[in-house]
């Protein structure tokens, strides 16, 4: 059996019919509320936050897949994600289950330095810190043999349905409602963006590939990057409309912060905004070929149809 904790979001839904469709069908959807994707799924309620519904969410798996997503909330993720992670590392070493554990980039230097899985660990910000902490400390997990693990790490995210990311929902979806979208801070850094339906398919595939493990991938993305402008530009191609957007400047971010805890809580993630952000992912495209990434022209194109 397959399971995912934290099955809600988009990542563990596109997950769920990835693995349905191409290796099992025998699947249990873990969240607080959850539900089936696949007739055949099976369902169980679990707070990750309690160590016994969590091995029990966990028991008579062979693979577990870690897609919890908690929303922007510095002092939330500082109290919960340490918890999350430990109860997971043990619900897996108590019933000897893999783990495959989807991260992002939080960690990482906020340059244009080209990331790849070797990069340093150079948190800005107190969310950078905790990604990194939890990151560790599957790595030690792993390093000490307590258990089978990976790490598939992804940039920030854009596609269909409920995808969430600042991207998203600051450019893609007003556009999408006909709105004038927002930049953030400037319109002609390269981005490097990963299309929701890619990262779960590369998830699947790592978590039915056994010599994936014990290992850090970065999750397969289009290397012909857009800058936010030139993103504009593939919708207006795609749709032949015109869109209209604004750069939002640093001043304006500081003020809008004050009156907003979203924002706040995202200060942190805008050094990245300023640079060209550069996410490798060779190490996965030696390793599997044959894996089709989805170009931003035809991401975008399933976006806005």
């Amino acid at each position: 059996m397959q399971t995912i904790l934290g099955a809600s979001g988009q990542i563990g839904i596109e997950l769920a019919r990835a693995l349905h469709r191409d290796y099992t069908t025998d699947i249990r959807i873990v969240s607080r509320n959850p539900s089936k994707v696949n007739p055949t799924d099976s369902t169980m309620s679990a707070n990750l936050l309690n160590a016994e519904q969590t091995a029990h969410a966990v028991k008579g798996s062979d693979i577990v897949y870690l897609t919890v997503g908690l929303p922007m909330d510095t002092e939330r993720w500082e109290q919960e994600w340490p918890v999350i992670m430990r109860n997971v590392i043990d619900a897996c070493k108590t019933h000897n289950a893999k783990l495959v554990f989807f991260d992002n980039t939080y960690m990482y230097p906020q340059t244009a330095e080209p990331q790849t899985e070797d990069i340093l660990f150079e948190p800005h910000g107190r969310k950078g810190q905790v990604r990194a902490d939890i990151a560790q400390e599957l790595i030690c997990a792993q390093t000490e043999k307590d258990i089978v693990a990976l790490i598939a790490r992804a940039p920030e995210f854009y596609g269909p349905e409920r995808t969430q990311s600042i991207t998203q929902s600051t450019l893609i979806e007003p556009l999408k409602r006909g709105k004038k979208a927002r930049v953030f801070l400037r319109d002609d850094t390269q981005r490097t963006l990963i299309y929701t339906p890619d990262a779960s398919r590369a998830l699947a595939l790592l978590g039915n590939t056994p010599d994936a493990f014990d290992q850090t991938w970065h999750l397969p993305c289009d290397d012909n990057r857009l800058t936010y402008r030139g993103m504009v530009e593939t919708i207006e191609t795609i749709t032949q409309k015109p869109y209209r957007y604004s750069i939002v400047k640093p001043w304006q971010l500081k003020l809008a912060s004050v009156f907003s805890k979203t924002l706040r809580d995202a200060q942190e993630l805008m050094p990245r905004y300023q640079v060209d952000n550069v996410f490798i992912s060779d190490k996965f495209k030696a390793r599997f070929p044959e894996f089709s990434v989805t170009s931003y022209q035809e991401g975008l194109k399933a976006c806005f149809d």
